[in-house]
């Protein structure tokens, strides 16, 4: 099939499916808040118990503040709601549970989305990566620093705390005045809900419950970004070469999820179909993918297959893959 038949079928077979249903919008808020909010204090009141069912509950916890990332991540999208107005103000408030600024992070995600697997222009929303070539060319320092930031206990745990509690406290370089007006306000809305929560709780109590959540959470969520796109199947080119619907295609993985966390991922898994066309809602993202043959033939990345990717660490230009760090024993 010809690039430009992929094109016309691919936008053709995705367009049925970006019309968003307030109802099922609003029954997602419901059923991904309300069951947070629970289980957030149901946690508070297990400390009187165990803490070590305290940690428990914050794995369930943290399922539903991925959900809540979900929602967040379609109203950027302008896909959770057909009113503007209705997915800028449920963007914000789930941002705010989040931690993160509604204006900033749709801009950049919006960047993500324009540039996933274009080798020339990396750098914004997206997860670093070097080619092997850029990697072998740095200093025995930034070597050690480049491999320690991609060590999974470093990825997955601190780094990921690190972005949604301080990193997305300021504005970037790239932010203009609707994206710096919406951290502020974001994060003075953060410092009420903190210190609303500690003059109900203590301090203490609110460190040893919002912790873990924020740890797991966040971890997961980055885990689910990461291997999205960097996966041994994936699609990197340089700009002159690049094309948008084999970034899609190739580029972003069919994360294939038990049913419990496809749904506590929002279908995210379907990711592919996402980068397609953003402006589906991630509760049609499923039926989109079953309704064509153009998205069955990418094939599924399973859990099991998806653990691999935690040992890949650059692009190799030569063989157009990702490759680790054993790769480079020679060098």
């Amino acid at each position: 099939m010809s690039g430009e038949k992929v094109t016309t079928e691919w936008k053709k077979a995705t367009l049925p499916f970006q019309n968003a249903d307030a109802r099922i919008s609003l029954w997602q808020v419901f059923n991904s808040i309300v069951p947070f909010a629970i289980l957030f204090y149901l946690m508070y009141l297990s400390l009187n118990v165990s803490y070590w069912l305290t940690l428990a509950l914050s794995i369930p916890t943290a399922g539903f503040l991925v959900r809540i990332f979900i929602i967040f991540h379609d109203c950027c999208h302008g896909s959770f709601f057909k009113s503007p107005k209705a997915n800028r103000l449920v963007g914000y408030l789930t941002g705010i549970l989040v931690f993160t600024p509604y204006e900033r992070w749709k801009h950049d995600h919006a960047i993500h989305h324009a540039t996933a697997g274009d080798l020339d222009r990396r750098g914004i929303g997206d997860v670093m990566t070097l080619t092997v070539d850029e990697y072998l060319a740095l200093s025995p320092l930034k070597r050690f620093g480049y491999r320690f930031f991609r060590h999974p206990l470093i990825m997955f745990t601190i780094g990921p705390s690190f972005i949604f509690v301080l990193a997305h406290r300021i504005w970037g370089s790239n932010s203009g005045p609707r994206e710096k007006m919406s951290v502020v306000i974001t994060n003075l809305a953060v410092f009420v809900l903190i210190s609303g929560l500690i003059a109900l709780m203590g301090w203490k109590e609110y460190l040893l419950i919002h912790v873990p959540i924020i740890v797991f959470g966040t971890g997961a969520g980055v885990w689910l970004f990461y291997v999205q796109h960097n996966y041994l199947r994936t699609y990197w080119e340089r700009h002159p070469n690049w094309n948008f619907v084999q970034a899609g295609l190739n580029g972003s993985s069919f994360y294939k999820l038990p049913r419990l966390l496809q749904w506590f991922t929002g279908n995210i898994g379907f990711h592919h179909v996402h980068h397609l066309n953003p402006r589906i809602p991630n509760y049609k993202l499923e039926a989109c993918y079953r309704s064509d043959q153009i998205f069955q033939q990418v094939k599924p990345l399973t859990i099991r297959e998806s653990l691999v990717s935690l040992t890949l660490r650059l692009w190799d230009e030569n063989h157009k893959k990702l490759v680790s760090f054993a790769t480079l024993k020679n060098h």
